[in-house]
């Protein structure tokens, strides 16, 4: 159905309606009204109240110079490593994610500011677009993460939880990162010869980094110190975030237009595809089939790691075709039980899922963030798949250690 031009929440429902209509032999009136009813369960849930306040959170930051701030920021505090100015990529997607909780706005975002930047200094074309390929996609796991959000309403897992379990592990993906980078331009020997740079401008740059991590720290402390929910931290960090554009003069009507626009259209769109997969979630349940394809994986015998492995590759072609919330909502109703029954712990399977959507957008050669940068700098799609790949090589590796040290993503949940 997607195939034929359907939109996804349109396609889900009307899975769900066939499957019950021809399988289970339901009425039209009686579909109508498991429809209602789930149409109002999915949509009424609280946690769901901070999607839009994060959303409208990026959306004024992006709108702002305060990326360009940040970008500023970083730069002094990068001359000194291998790899010098293309670091600003993997640390100012990891800081950007923390307060925009969406790959596409940080890929655009820090892309916009940096590659251009990149090509003038005349760093490696390959490692620049590569790395900012893959940085981007450290925005759905460091929270707040939409992803995580979507999950933990779907799952009924705590989103707290969830945004405490992605810490760890979206700073082991940046340290991967930032890593490869290292040992690329000692191998190249580029990305070498820059001055260092001043205590007095190392000293500034921290200070300029104040006003952002206070945005930060609104959201996380808030969370972590269970002072705030998820949603009521959405708040403080909207809040601050709305204080720091009147602090720098950059508030504007137009700005809270455009802002407030976009921020219902990716809200309306996030929770049509919730309630559309509420309802698929609901006809899979009334036809057993959870159960019955957790029966059959069940009797295949299949050691934990054989199961990982194929979730992976699953995710990883769905990722070349679909974004993460899609993705999650159309399989969740399935996938998730199947792994809970295994043994898997629901909080880290939230982790997995979203490392394994991450693959899915660097997935060379149509993973969508490659897509993204293509429209930010004219590359081919095929340079920069190829420069993509060693990131992408980083994630399946990422999703090795999660798989084998779980505590990577549980260790914090359980000591808060």
């Amino acid at each position: 159905m997607i195939g034929a031009g359907l939109w996804l929440f349109v396609s889900i429902i009307l899975v769900g309606v066939a499957a019950l209509y021809f399988d289970a032999g339901y009425t039209m009136q009686r579909i109508g009204t498991l429809l209602q009813t789930t149409t109002w369960s999915s949509a009424r849930a609280w946690e769901l109240s901070a999607i839009p306040l994060f959303i409208w959170m990026g959306e004024l930051l992006i709108r702002s110079n305060i990326a360009a701030a940040l970008f500023d920021a970083i730069t002094p505090l990068t001359r000194r490593i291998p790899g010098g100015l293309i670091h600003t990529n993997v640390f100012g997607s990891t800081l950007f994610a923390c307060v925009s909780g969406s790959t596409a706005a940080t890929t655009a975002t820090i892309g916009k500011i940096t590659l251009p930047i990149l090509a003038r200094q005349n760093y490696p074309r390959g490692l620049s677009l590569g790395s900012m390929a893959g940085s981007g996609s450290i925005g759905i796991l460091i929270p707040p993460s939409i992803p995580l959000i979507v999950y933990g309403v779907l799952a009924q897992v705590s989103i707290a939880d969830l945004f405490i379990a992605g810490v760890m592990p979206g700073l082991l993906v940046a340290a991967l990162f930032s890593g490869f980078i290292v040992i690329a331009s000692l191998y190249s020997k580029s990305g070498k010869g820059l001055a260092p740079a001043s205590t007095v401008s190392v000293l500034k740059a921290l200070l300029d980094i104040l006003p952002f991590t206070a945005i930060i720290g609104s959201v996380i402390a808030g969370i972590y110190t269970g002072v705030a929910t998820p949603s009521e931290a959405a708040v403080l960090g909207l809040g601050a975030t709305l204080i720091l554009i009147l602090c720098r003069g950059q508030f504007s009507l137009a700005m809270l237009r455009d802002t407030l626009h976009s921020t219902v259209h990716t809200s309306c769109m996030i929770g049509i595809l919730l309630v559309a997969s509420g309802f698929l979630s609901s006809a899979m349940s009334l036809l057993h089939v959870p159960q019955q394809a957790g029966a059959a994986i069940s009797s295949l015998d299949l050691s934990p790691y054989t199961l990982i492995l194929i979730m992976t590759l699953f995710y990883i072609l769905l990722g070349c075709v679909l974004d993460g919330v899609s993705m999650m909502v159309m399989t969740l109703p399935i996938t998730a039980p199947i792994m809970i029954a295994a043994g898997f712990d629901p909080i880290w399977l939230g982790i997995f899922f979203v490392l394994t959507m991450e693959m899915g957008l660097v997935t060379p050669p149509i993973g969508f963030n490659l897509f993204i940068v293509r429209g930010i700098t004219g590359e081919s799609i095929g340079r920069i798949a190829l420069a993509s790949m060693p990131f992408f090589a980083l994630l399946c590796l990422a999703i090795a250690l999660l798989t084998v040290f779980p505590s990577i993503a549980l260790w914090l949940p359980s000591n808060m």
